[in-house]
Order: C-alpha cells, then sequence, then structure tokens
C-alpha cells in the first residue's frame, strides 16, 4: 500500500561551471514512489545580448530530447507558450526564477517511469541559449511499500511524517480491511456425536470407513475475507449450501450412512478473491446382501434370479451356468460347494461362476454358493433336478392259476407314467367284468406297472406297455399267439410291432432252415419225425425270447461292484437271483410238435438232436438318440428257431 507524504525533502546542490556559464544542482535526487521532492537549483549566464527587461525562460528536459528543434517538450517549464510533456503535467514544477538565476524544481506524486536523468536549459536575449547537458541530475524512485496480511485486517495503520529541520511533523491513521481468498480449509468428521476422528490417508485425498446404519457428521470450516459461501458436493450433486452472512462452517449430516452414500465428498469455499477446496473418500462397509443365483440354461441368453432354496429343472446332457450375485464392501469372497464338497469354480478369476458343460444324474443335489465377509457371511442353496426321458425295463408276462400276469417298470425325471394297451383298447383301473386289473405305484424315480388278464383272450392281439414324462416316452410290446392252449411268447421293442414285414422274413429263414437240417433228418428214418400240420402256422413254432439291451443291462448289475448302474432296481423288480426262474417265464414252455401218423418213442425223442437259429433284429425302431442315455445302444430281439 502506498503512503503519500504531506511535505517534501530539500536538497542541496553542486556547482558546475563552463566559462561564465555554470549550474549548481545535487546530482541523484531520490524520492519514494507517490511521494513528493524539492530540488535545489542555481546558475550564472554572462551579461551579453539582454537587458533587465528581457526576460528569462528556464526548461527541465528528460535527457535525450532535442531541444533546439522543440520537438519535444519540457518536464516543466515557465515559459507560457511551451506546453510541457503530459505525463508531468502538474507533478513537475519550475519554482525557481530564471531572472534571478535560479533553477529549483518541485517533482510531486513520483512515479516509477519517472526514473531518469534530467537537464536544464536557459533562455534569454541574442545570446543566452545554453544546454547544461552534462551538469543535470538523476532521479531515482524508490518503493515504500506496506502489504498488509490477512491478521491486518481490522486493525489500525498510521503514517508519520517529521521534518525535524523546519520543525513540522504530521500523521494520519487509517483502518485496514483486508480482503483475501478462501485459505485453510479443513474437513472435520464426527461419529455418533463424539470427538472428532482422525482422517486416513491413501494418495492425495484422505479416506474414512464407515460402517452401514451409522450417524456421521461432516464439517468444513475456511477463513476468507469477506465470507466464503461453503458448499458440499458428492460427486457433481450439491448437498449442501451457506450462505455468506452465515457462519463460517458448514456441515453435512448423514444420519444412518447406506451403501448409496459411498463416494468422494468434496468441500468448497470461495467468495470474489479466488476458492479453495478438498475432498474425502468415503467408503460404506456392509455384509452380503441379496444374494442369489443367476442361471443360463443351454446357452440361453436369459437369466434367472433364483433365491434360497429353489428347485431347479435341468434337462439330462444340457450346459448349465450358475453366477453367484451379491453386494458388499468391501467384496466378499465367494465359493461353491456340493455336499459339503467344495467344487471348483470355471473362472479362478471370478470364483462365483461355476459351470457345468453336461449335465450328468449324477450330479444331482443341492449347490450352494457362500459369501464370506469380516461383517457376516451368507449362503444361498439350489437343489439341482436332473431330467430325462423315460427308459423302460421290460414288459414281462407270466401264465399263473388266475390268468395272465405281466409287468412293466421305467425310471426317468420326472418320474414316469404307464398305460397299458391290448390291441387298440386303452386298459386302466378294474374292468367291471373283472377281465382286467392295473395296479401301479411310484418310488422316484421309477414307476412300477403291473396287469392281470383274466379268461380267454383274443387270437393275435398286441400287449403294450407305454413310459411317458414330459421329455418323451418309450414303449414295449408283447405278442398274444393263437394257439390253443393261450401260451404267450414275448418280443421286446422300442416301438411299434413290425407286423407283416417281420412275418414275411421268419417265412423265408425258417424255409432256409429246414433245407439244412433235412439231410441229417433223413439219416434217422427208424425215428421218423413228424410232419407240420396243415393248420400250424409258423408261429406255433417260435419262441422270441425278450432280451434286455444294455440299459436294461446296467441296471440288473447293481449288485455287481465292476458294473455300477445308474440307479438301483425299481421297487419290485426281479433280483439276480430270480433271474433263472424268471427265464422259464420268459422262454415259456416248448410248443408240442404237430400231430403225425407216427409217434416216435419218448426215449428216442430225448436222443434226438436238436437244431436251433438265432436271428437278431438290431434297433428295431430305436429311441431317439436325445432320449438314449449316455453309453447306451438299440434294444434288440433274439428269436429262436425250433
Amino acid at each position: 500500500m502506498l503512503l503519500p507524504l504531506l511535505l517534501c525533502s530539500l536538497l542541496g546542490g553542486s556547482q558546475a561551471t563552463d566559462g561564465s556559464f555554470w549550474i549548481q544542482v545535487e546530482q541523484l535526487v531520490t524520492v519514494q514512489e507517490g511521494l513528493c521532492v524539492s530540488v535545489p537549483c542555481s546558475f550564472n549566464y554572462p551579461s551579453r545580448g539582454w537587458t533587465e527587461s528581457t526576460p528569462a525562460y528556464g526548461y527541465w528536459f528528460k535527457a535525450g530530447t532535442e531541444t533546439e528543434t522543440s520537438k519535444d517538450a519540457p518536464v516543466a517549464t515557465n515559459d507560457q507558450n511551451r506546453e510541457v510533456e503530459m505525463s508531468t503535467q502538474g507533478r513537475f514544477q519550475l519554482t525557481g526564477d530564471p531572472g534571478k538565476k535560479s533553477c529549483s524544481l518541485v517533482i510531486r506524486d513520483a512515479q516509477m517511469w519517472d526514473e531518469a536523468r534530467y537537464f536544464f536549459r536557459v533562455e534569454r536575449g541574442t545570446y543566452v541559449r545554453y544546454n547544461f547537458m552534462n551538469n543535470g541530475f538523476l532521479l531515482k524512485v524508490t518503493v515504500l511499500s506496506f502489504t498488509p496480511s490477512p491478521q491486518d485486517h481490522d486493525t489500525d495503520l498510521t503514517c508519520h511524517v517529521d521534518f525535524s529541520r523546519k520543525g513540522v511533523s504530521a500523521q494520519r491513521t487509517v483502518r485496514l480491511r483486508v480482503a483475501y481468498a478462501p485459505r485453510d480449509l479443513v474437513i472435520s468428521i464426527f461419529r455418533d456425536n463424539t470427538s472428532a476422528l482422525e482422517l486416513q490417508h491413501q494418495g492425495n485425498v484422505p479416506y474414512l470407513e464407515a460402517q452401514k446404519g451409522q450417524f456421521l457428521r461432516l464439517l468444513c470450516a475456511a477463513d476468507s475475507q469477506p465470507p466464503a459461501t461453503l458448499s458440499w458436493v458428492l460427486q457433481d450433486r450439491v448437498l449442501s449450501l451457506s450462505h455468506p452472512w452465515g457462519p463460517r462452517t458448514l456441515g453435512l449430516e448423514l444420519p444412518g450412512v447406506k451403501a448409496g452414500d459411498s463416494g468422494r465428498y468434496t468441500c468448497r469455499a470461495e467468495n470474489r478473491l479466488g476458492s479453495q477446496q478438498r475432498a474425502l473418500d468415503l467408503s460404506v462397509q456392509y455384509p452380503p446382501e441379496n444374494l442369489r443365483v443367476m442361471v443360463s440354461q443351454a446357452n440361453r441368453t436369459v437369466l434367472e434370479n433364483l433365491g434360497n432354496g429353489t428347485s431347479l429343472p435341468v434337462l439330462e446332457g444340457q450346459s448349465l451356468r450358475l453366477v453367484c450375485v451379491t453386494h458388499s464392501s468391501p467384496p466378499a469372497r465367494l465359493s461353491w460347494t456340493q455336499g459339503g464338497q467344495t467344487v471348483g469354480s470355471s473362472q479362478p478369476s471370478d470364483p462365483g461362476v461355476l459351470e457345468l458343460p453336461r449335465v450328468q444324474v449324477e450330479q444331482e443335489g443341492e449347490f450352494t454358493c457362500h459369501a464370506q465377509h469380516p461383517l457376516g457371511s451368507q449362503h444361498v442353496s439350489l437343489s439341482l433336478s436332473v431330467h430325462y426321458p423315460p427308459q423302460l425295463l421290460g414288459p414281462s408276462c407270466s401264465w399263473e392259476a388266475e390268468g395272465l400276469h405281466c409287468s412293466c417298470s421305467s425310471q426317468a425325471s420326472p418320474a414316469p407314467s404307464l398305460r397299458w394297451w391290448l390291441g387298440e383298447e386303452l386298459l386302466e383301473g378294474n374292468s367291471s367284468q373283472d377281465s382286467f386289473e392295473v395296479t401301479s405305484s411310484s418310488v422316484r424315480p421309477w414307476t412300477n406297472s403291473s396287469l392281470s388278464l383274466h379268461g380267454g383272450l383274443s387270437s393275435g392281439l398286441g400287449l403294450s406297455c407305454e413310459a411317458w414324462n414330459v421329455h418323451g416316452a418309450q414303449s414295449g410290446s408283447i405278442l398274444q399267439l393263437p394257439d390253443k392252449k393261450g401260451l404267450i411268447s414275448t418280443a421286446f421293442s422300442n416301438g411299434t410291432f413290425l407286423g407283416i414285414g417281420i412275418t414275411a422274413l421268419l417265412f423265408l429263414c425258417l424255409t432256409l432252415i429246414i433245407m439244412k437240417i433235412l439231410p441229417k433228418r433223413q439219416t434217422q428214418a427208424e425215428t421218423p419225425r413228424p410232419r407240420f400240420s396243415r393248420h400250424s402256422t409258423i408261429l406255433d413254432y417260435i419262441n422270441v425270447v425278450p432280451k434286455a439291451g444294455p440299459l436294461a443291462q446296467n441296471r440288473n448289475q447293481k449288485a455287481t461292484p465292476s458294473s455300477p448302474s445308474r440307479t438301483p432296481l425299481p421297487p419290485g423288480a426281479p433280483s439276480p437271483e430270480s433271474k433263472k426262474k424268471q427265464k422259464k417265464q420268459h422262454q415259456l414252455p416248448s410248443f408240442p410238435e404237430p400231430k403225425s401218423s407216427t409217434q416216435a418213442p419218448e426215449s428216442q425223442e430225448s436222443q434226438e438232436e436238436l437244431h436251433y437259429a438265432t436271428l437278431n433284429f438290431p434297433g428295431v425302431r430305436p429311441r431317439p438318440e436325445a432320449w438314449m442315455p449316455k453309453g447306451t445302444q438299440a434294444d434288440y430281439a433274439e428269436v429262436k428257431f425250433q
């Protein structure tokens, strides 16, 4: 701050001569910026070319100006016909009288650009026209400055000037109003109305960790003049704002911090002279929340959100992707288990992802995702249910005292339904005439059904057992043979009966076999063989024995450690020990020889060599590959010719 002085200092001088021209002036004049100074000066010139009435003119010039051509204006003169330089007008004044050989000069309100070398010129009459070029003075402008600080605000400042040689002194007092931009901005944190918390630093920005639900109070204060406007900002959202005439602090209360309160809080202080700001990173910590599983099946992009205890059906062989999702801070550690055993994630970088490329029945069970956190842990479980189409075991039939008894079993997920067909007639429940009786039971994944037929049966009717669920169906057929005793032989297949096509094929095979065995029979003339009856059919001489395919064999090998099966045998299914007994029922009694005119003795009949031929029908209407379990092949039937 520049303060003007009320008095100007007086300076002495030195004399310089040039023949009859000489001047006496101080060579160095120093003045403080904004103040004034008096430069005493006297000079002499010869009394030649002028009279007492001739006016004398004096001029002060800044060094480097042209005086002879009058192109440059003087800084001060007593010549009313000569203009002075604009920058010094009113500030530089020639107070001396050149007629009395005085060249004294007064400079007021000195400025920094006034600093230069000055010389004097005198003009009087025709002879006295002289420049004292080498005998001027150098003006040096200094600065008396005072820079108030914020602490000087609202204090008194006094300027005192004492001119002791003249016994003159003066002073002036002013009240300082110091304005400054915001400074010393401070952020304080209070938790649960207790003392201030100490902030941690991570880089240049302090941070604070708080648990969800706690009470927090953020306080911001800054020093400024005039008072600054304070504001709290979260990201780019203004949360609180103060008024300039209000308190110098601004508080922000968070009664119960939430997960959404996490982020960078910035306090800003601003006035007309500038601004300042400070930032704080708040991290709200909380245990896992909303733990759930997102499911993607068979490469479907649509995801399903499953909660705890959900049952998840999946078709065998499909792909399955389980993603465990939760919200927590810091992030929870995720892992998968099945039946208490840890299941490794397919993505080590993301342990919450579990992928099953091809779901198998053995993977059925409970899968659990665990989210572990220092503030608490959670888990979510889902039950994986593997679905597959029906797989038929049987059917098989046997004669009993009350009639024909047939049984059929099937396993599937969900458990299949079974029904019986006799020709085109659907057999359900019990008939009103007690001609048949159907009994069914189900123990997941097996469904068992038994059929009892009473009374006579029509010739040529087909009996079949059909199993189905939402994923497919499978059926097995049994032939009703037209012999007089009502004996039954069976043919197991995976579809409808082949009918006329198979019959024609059997005639062809029988013809070839007869041609093969006739020569041997002719060598045994002593025991003539009976001839075919005119009323006999090929079916009278065929035993069709059902043979289980690999699927059924696997199920029946449960007791063998080296051949484990997918699931136990169905409830009530025959055990391996009773297999031999059932084999006789499956093959049924041998058909009697057709009647002939000559009957061989029983001893000779028992010694006769019997010839058999085997005809296999692989893949008799094989079921679609989508229904066939992995590692199985089409079922087939074995036909024996006697």
